[in-house]
């Protein structure tokens, strides 16, 4: 399906949605293009080579509407958390079918789609790559350059630390790459046109532009929020650990600290879904401050092409199942 003209045109939103409620509408960049999702609908809208902006639109039901319990406070952030990793996979994938048939045109038709069991290695390797440069990397650093290793408050510091710092590096590193840097500008009018729907506004390119990048609920908040409460989970976790065997090692702690990654992500998605609510307020803003700045690396400035994109998918999300 392609997008022409209308795709300027301001279409109102659905009724059923409240732009005063934060939570309703997120997205992600994906190559050359952006997915939103609204209540049951995941739209991605790309832009091929030619110019033209071709929409999928499907529908979407988190395993949370099935099973009521998974909506339990920190269970729900969880369980989003893989969520949002699987579609973000797949949505990634869909977008590098589009370029790929743009640069290698009938070649391509003769790819065979990806099948779940391609879809499931490529989410567990991501699951992997992750554990190990965020979680295995910074405890094998702070208990091998230091020697903390029996202080769980000072070792959990340390290691959160390096945790955020090798996040700063990562994301800086990469941000100097042409197609990243592309894709943090599609990230930024991913932002701006969520900032459009929220204060209710036209759903146009013009408007959509006047509005700021940096979102308070944006994922790299919610990746640095991760950062930040693992030092204190794991700080009880270890001290809880001390007392019953005596001493820690680094063994123990990939034990111990892995499986409560979940937990991590749970009270994180809380503690963003509560800083985006107050982002009016002193305490709202000084908690959502750190991950604004962070976002400084990882959007940038689109221009009105990038925009359209952006509006493309909100729209289509918005439109309903």
């Amino acid at each position: 399906m392609a997008k022409t003209e209308e795709t300027r045109q301001w279409i109102p939103v659905n009724p059923a949605f409240d732009p005063s409620e934060p939570m309703q509408v997120g997205g992600q960049a994906v190559i050359e293009g952006v997915m939103m999702r609204a209540k049951g609908v995941i739209a991605t809208a790309v832009r091929r080579k030619n110019g033209e902006i071709v929409v999928k639109k499907e529908a979407f039901r988190s395993i949370a509407e099935k099973y009521p319990i998974l909506k339990t406070p920190v269970i729900r952030g969880a369980v989003g958390l893989v969520e949002m990793l699987y579609v973000g996979i797949r949505t990634l994938n869909y977008s590098a079918e589009i370029a790929m048939e743009d640069e290698l045109g009938a070649l391509a038709d003769k790819k065979k789609p990806q099948t779940a069991f391609a879809l499931a290695m490529t989410l567990i390797v991501a699951l992997a790559a992750g554990i190990g440069l965020f979680f295995f990397l910074p405890l094998f650093a702070a208990t091998h350059l230091f020697s903390f290793e029996q202080q769980p408050v000072l070792f959990n510091l340390v290691a959160g630390t390096i945790r955020i710092l090798i996040l700063l590096a990562y994301l800086s590193g990469i941000s100097l790459m042409e197609d990243v840097a592309t894709l943090f500008r599609y990230h930024g009018a991913e932002h701006k046109a969520v900032f459009t729907f929220e204060l209710n506004a036209p759903l146009t390119v013009p408007c959509a532009l006047g509005y700021s990048r940096f979102h308070p609920r944006c994922g790299t908040s919610f990746i640095l929020i991760v950062a930040l409460i693992s030092i204190a989970l794991f700080s009880v976790l270890d001290a809880g650990l001390l007392l019953l065997l005596g001493s820690l090692t680094l063994p123990i702690r990939l034990m111990t600290h892995i499986p409560f990654i979940p937990v991590v992500g749970g009270i994180a998605y809380e503690v963003l879904k509560f800083s985006a609510r107050k982002s009016a307020t002193l305490w709202g803003r000084m908690m959502i401050a750190p991950g604004l700045w962070l976002q400084k690396i990882t959007t940038k400035e689109p221009d009105e092409q990038q925009m359209e994109v952006a509006l493309a998918a909100i729209q289509a999300a918005l439109s309903g199942e």
